[in-house]
Order: C-alpha cells, then structure tokens, then sequence
C-alpha cells in the first residue's frame, strides 16, 4: 500500500508500465469536469471508475480486496478514510469471481485521504473505503484497475 498525494506520482511511475499509464490518464484528465461513470485506457487491462458518493459511518463499511486487479483510489473533491489491513489478517468471508472482489472480516488501521491524494492497493492490500472522517460528506472520486 502507497498513499501520497499525485503530485509525487512519478516516484511510483516506475513500479511498471501499467502503473505509469494509469497516473498519466489521472494528470491528463479533466477529473473534476467528468461524468460519473466507467472509462477504458487500455481494455480491461486499465480501466476508471469516477463514483460520487456520501461516505458512510465506519459500521456500515467492508472490508474488500481483489485478486486481479491493483487499485489506484484518487480523491478529486472531497475526503475519506480508507480502511487497510494486510489481507493475511483478515477472515475471508466470500469472494465473487465475477466481480473480483473478496469480502473480509476483521479490523486494521483507517488513514485519512483528501483531495489531491491517492492510495494504491495491490492485492494483498484489503482495504475499507468510502469511511467518513468527522460526518457523512460528499466525495468523487476516481479508482484506476490496473491488471496484475
């Protein structure tokens, strides 16, 4: 897991070509002018996915990781708190191939992302996202599926 703000995406760039693309599409994006909604980069290989959305008490969230697919969860307007515990920590409870996504059960550690941040997951990271930091607030947000 990586958080930092986009800013610095070019220390990570370097991680692999994938990675490089996804933070490319996120600097040369009008994100705050784009429509909720699903974007192909490359295929299914790199896909966006724009939500709006109220974040939620920290009771309602789940906890959730993907076997396929590393994360890169970029806050345009808004904040959360994103959840994060190693997915070895954590109880499977399910895990739909389809969506490729597990549900767990657990606790971890909740860290903070604002406007201008990102954190990167990769399939060992579950994470809980959509968690409000004081109340309930209104966030965009984009979430970049890189293909491992």
């Amino acid at each position: 897991m990586i958080i930092d703000k986009l800013t610095n995406s070019h220390l990570y760039e370097t991680l692999s070509p994938r990675i490089k693309r996804a933070f490319d599409y996120l600097h040369q994006t009008d994100l705050k002018a784009i429509p909720d909604g699903k974007y192909e980069i490359d295929g299914n290989a790199i896909y966006a996915a724009v939500q709006s959305y109220s974040t939620k008490r920290i009771e309602q969230g789940k906890w959730e990781a993907h076997k396929r697919y590393i994360d890169i969860q970029y806050i345009i307007e808004g904040k959360e708190m994103i959840g994060y515990n190693h997915l070895n920590r954590l109880t499977l409870k399910e895990y739909d191939p389809d969506r490729d996504v597990s549900f767990l059960s657990g606790d971890g550690n909740y860290l903070p992302l604002a406007s201008g941040e990102f954190m990167l997951l990769y399939p060992e990271d579950a994470h809980m996202p959509c968690i409000a930091i004081d109340a309930p607030s209104v966030v965009k947000k984009v979430v970049v599926k890189i293909a491992v």
